[in-house]
């Protein structure tokens, strides 16, 4: 027998939202069918329109707020949502920080892992924190225009206020808009692969409030060149780094390989943990300084690390957790499978003095086996993956090594979880709450620490 949902596309039903995924939307049901709604919080009554419907759930859009959550902001901008720059801006700060925490819960109790979470550490100010932005340029109606893409598609809406980047960004954004639309240099047009200029770039250090501005281009040739630089300078006094970067590849990756500096300097400085950052146009560098440190100044704290501690820094970046740790133990090894990272955390390393740190460029599963293989005995290995989290063979050879203590940097609750559940296998488990730190607020992303200790 064929089974039909109990919703329709384009109709209109009443539900009770229970829940929150974890991409922020309503979660409903009809019928023990699920619906997914957009701009929904818990506890409301609603009539939601559904969107899309699909064999085993449905999607919606709330359509009219019957009873409404005493959690819900007003007066938000419809383009915020759209392009899924803040997915939770409808959610009163307060709440966002429980829903992270609860989000982590949820995580681990579907597998099952026993843990506790300890209440979200949030922002004073959770706007205007990121220190770096890479805007779409983009004609729209006739003229070069900068903003950001709706959700799932290539639809640019314009956008001059973004809410959550330094506000030195957004002006430094619409001063180059302007003076590209004065030259008149041609926007990329994604479609046909013409046009001149895809993003500009905008990268500004917290405590030197130094900035850099890379224009990515997909010629080689900037029309206006020394016009364009001379007016943006004059226009940005005190500019540190103004860059133009290549990228002729028909590809979503934002920069290039290539750099050529237009003036100032190829990098800009910033400082984070009271050490000395260099941040060229490639690095990876966090981007919510503030909350970066009281993330890290956690890890160390929970990593009880002593003088004679060894440590291991898997996912080691361009150094800022490494070299951080680096005054408080013997000797520091970090893995990195981007090779520009690695140049910069040695860069870093050296500008800062500290020469017990060994940076290695590989993959970080592959060079805990060989270290693990050569013998190396780490006190602590700290592990901050990518959102995909750990592979299996990292976790064995972090088991084989024998650490005193896992400490656990991540941004994926789902991916930590199984992770966790994987260490459990080789007698590793949590020895006191897991902490969650909001580096994201408006957004659903999710960051937090733990600690595994051996049984």
């Amino acid at each position: 027998m064929k089974f039909t949902a109990p919703v329709a596309k384009n109709e209109k039903y009443e539900v009770i939202i229970e829940d929150l995924t974890y991409e922020g939307l309503g979660f409903a049901k009809i019928d023990d069918f699920p619906i997914f709604i957009e701009n929904a919080l818990v506890g409301e009554k609603i009539i939601t329109l559904i969107t899309k419907v699909k064999k085993n759930f449905a999607f919606g859009r709330t359509d009219e707020i019957i009873t409404e959550s005493p959690d819900r902001v007003h007066g938000i901008a419809k383009a915020y949502t759209q392009t899924g720059i803040t997915p939770l801006q409808h959610l009163k700060y307060p709440a966002q920080l429980r829903f992270k925490q609860h989000q982590i819960q949820v995580d681990f109790d579907k597998l099952k892992v026993p843990a506790e979470v300890n209440e979200t550490i949030g922002m004073d100010d959770p706007f205007h924190y990121r220190n770096k932005a890479q805007i779409p340029v983009r004609m729209l109606n006739g003229k070069l225009s900068t903003g950001f893409y709706k959700k799932h598609s290539h639809e640019m809406i314009p956008l001059e206020d973004f809410k959550i980047q330094d506000e030195r960004i957004d002006k430094a954004v619409l001063i180059v808009r302007d003076i590209l639309r004065k030259f008149q240099v041609n926007p990329y047009d994604e479609r046909n692969h013409t046009g001149v200029i895809r993003n500009i770039m905008v990268r500004v250090g917290k405590y030197t409030d130094q900035m850099m501005i890379v224009l990515v281009t997909r010629t080689k040739k900037l029309p206006s060149t020394e016009e364009i630089t001379r007016e943006i300078n004059e226009q940005i006094p005190g500019l540190t780094s103004l860059i133009q970067n290549v990228n002729s590849e028909k590809t979503n990756v934002v920069l290039g390989k290539k750099n050529i500096v237009l003036s100032g300097s190829d990098r800009i400085h910033d400082q984070l943990m009271g050490l000395d950052f260099e941040i060229s146009a490639n690095s990876f560098y966090q981007v919510n300084p503030v909350q970066t440190e009281k993330l890290y100044k956690l890890a160390i704290e929970k990593a009880e690390l002593t003088k004679d501690d060894v440590v291991i820094d898997a996912y080691s970046g361009i150094g800022t957790i490494s070299l951080s740790v680096a005054k408080a133990v013997n000797k520091v090894y970090g893995v990195e499978i981007v090779e520009d990272a690695v140049t910069d955390a040695k860069t870093n390393a050296m500008i800062n003095g500290i020469k017990n740190v060994e940076f290695v460029v590989n993959k970080a599963e592959d060079q805990m086996a060989k270290w693990q293989a050569d013998g190396l005995k780490p006190d602590v290995v700290i592990v901050d993956p990518p959102r995909k989290g750990l592979a299996e063979s990292l976790i064995e050879s972090v088991a084989e090594m024998n650490p005193k203590r896992v400490v656990y940097v991540s941004c994926n609750p789902a991916t930590l979880a199984r992770d966790v559940k994987l260490f459990g296998d080789f007698g590793y488990e949590l020895n006191q709450p897991i902490q969650p730190v909001d580096q994201f607020p408006q957004t659903v992303h999710i960051e937090s620490i733990s600690v595994l200790e051996k049984k």
